[in-house]
């Protein structure tokens, strides 16, 4: 069945929203239909130095597939935005790394994740994080204002992709970086695993082919567009009663690093 931009975007608020709310360890929720994100799961992305720098409030909502900062290599001083922050771990972990000088803002666009993240902000004292309720389809944040975008794992819950890459554009600095952890896909997925609304909010239904992907960010106006596959770190295998689909050889995790043209 064929759904909206809206529908999906109200879809996938609501679940995360759920998450929030429960302080969920699962992003994937009752449905089990990806079974991800647990404190297991962050111990795989992290470093045990990273982790032990927060709170269990913060690593046990990690809804990721990587490890942004890892690659973003960040300075002190630099301007960081998290499209779809979560609880913050990657905010935090990257305000680390830019000091009191630096700035990271967090973006996600649904209530319930801005508010718990805000709250693990004034637990930490994490003084130079702000979190900003919007989309990344139209980002409160102004043109040419940020040093390095970090996403993990939600641009491929966007269902108009296009549209986000041109807003990571529009807001990096010239010669700002975009560093994205996400899921791509290596084959075609069963149609009824694309019109899952599960496995939309589950991070695969929305996931497309690698080079499809990065021809969207060159297409954004990015320049040298690189990007590395590992397997998932987490099941793709499908519980469904009859026909139980296993995805392993259909998906896979990316590390994507893209440039604005300019100075560096």
């Amino acid at each position: 069945m064929e759904r909206s931009n809206e529908e999906i975007k109200n879809l996938v608020r609501e679940r995360y929203a759920s998450l929030a709310k429960a302080k969920s360890q699962s992003c994937c929720g009752s449905s089990r239909t990806t079974d991800c994100r647990t404190p297991a799961h962050a111990a795989s992305l992290y470093t045990g130095e990273q982790l032990e720098t927060l709170p269990g409030e913060v690593t046990e909502i990690s809804l990721g597939c990587g490890n942004p900062t890892a690659m973003a290599e960040l300075k002190e001083g630099e301007v960081v935005l998290d499209l779809g922050s979560g609880g913050g771990i990657d905010c935090f972990l990257a305000a680390q790394r830019v000091g009191a000088r630096g700035r990271v803002i967090g973006l996600d666009m649904t209530p319930e994740m801005i508010q718990l993240a805000r709250e693990n902000a004034r637990q930490i004292g994490a003084g130079n994080v702000e979190f900003r309720l919007g989309e990344m389809e139209h980002m409160p944040v102004a043109d040419s204002s940020v040093d390095v975008i970090i996403s993990n794992c939600v641009v491929n819950l966007a269902p108009d992709k296009d549209v986000v890459f041109r807003e990571a554009y529009r807001v990096l600095k010239p010669g700002g970086k975009l560093c994205v952890s996400d899921i791509a896909l290596l084959g075609e997925l069963p149609k009824a695993v694309q019109e899952s609304v599960a496995q939309w909010t589950g991070c695969i239904a929305g996931a497309l082919k690698i080079d499809v992907y990065m021809d969207k960010i060159r297409a954004a106006g990015f320049v040298n567009v690189t990007a590395d596959k590992a397997p998932v770190p987490f099941s793709t295998e499908s519980e469904g009663r009859q026909n139980k689909p296993d995805l392993r050889d259909k998906v896979a995790s990316i590390k994507v690093q893209a440039f604005k043209p300019g100075a560096a």
